[in-house]
């Protein structure tokens, strides 16, 4: 028997110095910067060539990864570049979110609108329109049924695609703690249990992207589970626990959630380090694809350095995710292979890119810095 637990013991350690020897290859802090530097320049460059609206979703997922760089950059070397660059974007806009009043994709700026506010000493200006949109989201609640099969105008009023779980919760949750009002608290929670509720596989511990994608299935035979769907749901998770107070009851519930799909998503991860576009059969979309496998890995690096996840578990994981992301970054900075706007798994070649890798490229390397210092 003791014989057996020594064997144990040593089979932890050799895991555990294998791991740590590994990443000390692979994260070294100067060369992490480096690259986050090159691909954040590269993408502030083509910035305006890319012909979307500033408050559109797809740049409020760039925002939220370029503000972790600009934390990551001021805190380090005292560079308010990046601060610069997101404020000059949220100035020109007067701090407006998107057009639709429900819609959870515009409001997906706010959560850096809302960042900025405290960065820059809690200016009212920057709050002020998101406070509006909220108070009266949380005081009309929309009664439009979730299940998108109903074809329903109304239909996107409430949070009834995946994506909805990385664009507006975390508003509701920064806006609770900068005001100390419940209600927006209550809202959170209760729509994203709504959302969970209805998408969220519980045999196979991810999330549909939408109610009609029940019974679909890939060429294999498994169910349809797109890859970026299940990391935005991550990345999002990843926001709410970051700011989720540690002695709210309600945090209990994200941190399970997020455990049971960060153990799922593990043992999905392709032997080249990428998730694909189709979770549960990669062999019909063989190429890698960075958004989904962005996201996914930023998530479990901040669980791991959240003491969330493992460290010996999920280290060789992650190292995998950012090793892949490394490699699919060209040499002016510009991220390959991310799929374009969807709503399911499809094709993606080197040459594709979208703002919103670049942002989860952004949110994901501050995470491997951060394990670096480590």
């Amino acid at each position: 028997m003791m014989k057996s637990v020594r064997i144990a013991w040593i089979f932890v350690f050799v895991s555990l110095l294998c791991a740590t020897t590994k990443a000390e290859t692979v994260l070294q802090k100067d060369s992490v910067a480096a690259l986050m530097k090159r691909v954040a320049a590269w993408q502030m460059d083509h910035y305006d060539q890319h012909h979307s609206a500033d408050t559109n979703w797809e740049n409020g997922a760039l925002f939220v990864g370029m503000n972790h760089w600009a934390a990551l950059a001021k805190a380090l070397w005292g560079d308010n570049t990046y601060y610069g660059w997101l404020w000059k974007i949220g100035q020109r806009n007067e701090w407006q979110l998107g057009g639709r009043m429900y819609h959870a994709d515009d409001i997906a700026v706010a959560q850096t609108w809302l960042a900025l506010a405290e960065v820059y000493g809690g200016d009212n200006r920057l709050c002020d329109p998101t406070i509006a949109r909220l108070d009266f989201v949380t005081s009309h609640p929309s009664k439009a049924p979730l299940d998108l099969r109903n074809q329903r105008k109304d239909n996107f009023d409430r949070w009834s695609w995946c994506d909805a779980l990385f664009m507006a919760p975390p508003v509701y949750l920064k806006l609770y703690l900068l005001t100390g009002k419940k209600k927006y608290l209550t809202f959170m929670n209760h729509e994203y249990k709504a959302t969970t509720d209805l998408l969220y596989d519980r045999e196979e511990h991810l999330f549909f992207r939408d109610a009609r994608y029940f019974g679909k299935l890939e060429r294999n035979g498994r169910k349809t589970f797109w890859g970026r769907g299940n990391g935005w749901v991550m990345a999002g998770l990843a926001e709410i626990l970051r700011m989720m107070p540690e002695k709210k009851k309600q945090r209990k519930y994200y941190v399970r959630l997020f455990q049971e799909m960060s153990c799922r998503l593990k043992d999905l991860q392709q032997p080249d380090g990428f998730w694909h576009a189709s979770l549960l059969d990669p062999a019909s979309y063989p190429a890698p694809e960075t958004s989904s496998t962005g996201f996914i890995t930023y998530a479990l690096a901040f669980g791991i350095n959240a003491h969330l996840l493992d460290r010996v578990e999920y280290l060789p994981t992650v190292i995998r995710g950012w090793q892949a992301m490394c490699s699919a970054v060209f040499p002016n900075g510009k991220l390959g292979y991310v799929q374009p706007i969807g709503a399911d798994p499809q094709k993606v070649t080197r040459d594709m890119t979208e703002v919103y890798g670049s942002g989860a490229f952004l949110a994901l390397g501050c995470e491997m810095y951060h394990l670096a210092e480590k």
